[in-house]
């Protein structure tokens, strides 16, 4: 069964880090990509991140890059979302899913999502 346990969210102050863990099981970790996806209340879930290691690449949103940077360790099934000088505005709930690759392909196997709060 395949498997995605999100954490590491909490909450935190504008300008400080949260680094969030998406543990996966069930497949072949590094030959599929893993997205990570942000929900905020009254809005539309949104694609923050993906990483597809087999390949060799890595995809951010516009409104992340430069302070989000996503990173697996395959020895440990485990895909990482650093997140940096975080604002009020990243404030939602985070998700992490797979597909089989980062563009053009539907993610699934979407985990509990870990939530991830940033006051002003």
């Amino acid at each position: 069964e395949v498997q995605l346990v999100e954490s590491g969210g909490g909450l935190v102050q504008a300008g400080g880090s949260l680094r969030l863990s998406c543990a996966a099981s069930g497949f072949t970790f590094d030959d599929d990509a893993i997205g990570w996806f942000r929900q905020a209340p009254g809005k539309e879930r949104e694609g923050v991140s993906c990483i597809h290691s087999s390949v060799g690449t890595t995809d951010y949103a516009d409104s992340v890059k430069g302070r989000f940077t996503i990173s697996s360790d395959n020895a440990k099934n485990t895909v990482y979302l650093q997140m940096n000088n975080l604002k009020p505005e990243d404030t939602a709930v985070y998700y992490c899913a797979v597909a089989l690759r980062c563009q053009g392909s539907p993610f699934g196997s979407w985990g509990q999502g870990t939530q991830v709060t940033v006051s002003s």
